[in-house]
């Protein structure tokens, strides 16, 4: 069954508008650009947009740049900053507020770490609450984190010691982060989104556990989240496709048979190299080379717009400063 694997849902309204010549039904697109950075949202707005996107009625943000694989300071920045201003839409901040940051994901692989080296960078304040015994601050909320591993790890489904956890320490407010995957691999590490409706522990490599969101935890769940990787079908589709390009525009011998290429759609090219593949188990997930890096700076970005956007008295200077 044709199927493209895919986390973000700007690019599951690409698929159907590819597929159908127009926007979805029920749905509700804002897109605009901040110097170098893509801001598109999209809002599920009814059952009927819900059922062709699959996803639940919700928000879901994207913030690209191509920039992000070798960003400078002042992009990291300036992302950074972007993200925390899309979070303060979302969360109602207040001083009396408890948040629980999950970072999912496996420590020792390194394009599934973005959630654990998010969780590393924050700047968590639970523990001077309890030791001061104190309801709120001016400045900051009361934010706890984990990074529960993996249950190839631990024997543990994340969803039961998250929600353990929550029942415990009693947070108004889960935010999970975790890696991806998309299918293009342009967006593979330059595109970080954000949404509404909780998130599949390892969807990214596409093994999918317990759903952590408002139904199974009890608790709103925002996920914040970075395509990492992209099947060899997704990758090899996108580069047929722009060999077949080159040479569609040549007069030369061959040329007919790149035109005749480009006659199929996405639905059959896929298909036919899923064919090619699979008997070959060569249908593999594929992440860039530099992925340390990019990870490295990926979490640096995210812990800062987590941390400026909940903490009130906590700003870029800040972050940049003491927190790293």
């Amino acid at each position: 069954m044709y199927e493209i694997r895919t986390d973000l849902a700007l690019e599951t309204r690409e698929l159907y508008q590819e597929k159908n010549k127009g926007e979805i039904p029920g749905i509700k697109v804002e897109k605009e650009e901040e110097g170098e950075v893509i801001i598109t949202r999209v809002e599920i707005l009814n059952e009927e947009g819900q059922k062709i996107m699959n996803r639940p009625i919700g928000r879901y943000i994207t913030l690209e740049s191509r920039a992000l694989r070798k960003p400078d300071a002042d992009l990291k920045d300036d992302i950074s900053q972007l993200l925390a201003k899309e979070l303060k839409k979302i969360v109602k901040i207040h001083k009396n507020l408890k948040v629980l940051v999950v970072g999912l994901g496996n420590e020792y692989v390194t394009p599934d770490s973005l959630g654990p080296k998010v969780v590393s960078k924050l700047f968590v304040t639970r523990h001077f609450f309890q030791l001061y015994n104190k309801d709120s601050d001016e400045g900051l909320i009361e934010l706890s984190a984990i990074s529960p591993g993996v249950m190839g790890v631990t024997g543990i489904e994340t969803g039961e010691i998250v929600k353990g956890i929550i029942e415990k320490i009693k947070p108004d407010l889960v935010i999970a982060v975790d890696a991806l995957a998309s299918r293009k691999m342009e967006r593979v590490n330059t595109t970080i989104q954000i949404s509404t409706d909780g998130i599949h522990p390892g969807s990214g490599v596409g093994n999918k556990r317990q759903t952590l969101d408002k139904e199974a935890l009890g608790i709103p769940v925002i996920a914040i989240g970075v395509p990492t990787v992209v099947d060899a079908a997704t990758l090899t589709n996108d580069t047929i496709q722009m060999v077949i390009s080159a040479f569609s525009k040549q007069s030369r011998p061959g040329s007919e048979f790149y035109k005749m290429l480009g006659q199929l759609n996405n639905e059959e090219k896929y298909e036919l190299i899923r064919e090619v593949l699979e008997p070959y188990g060569a249908n593999v997930i594929v992440t860039p080379n530099n992925v340390d890096d990019i990870i490295l700076n990926l979490s640096h970005i995210i812990s800062n717009g987590i941390n400026m956007a909940l903490h009130p008295g906590i700003d870029l200077k800040d972050v940049n400063r003491y927190l790293h």
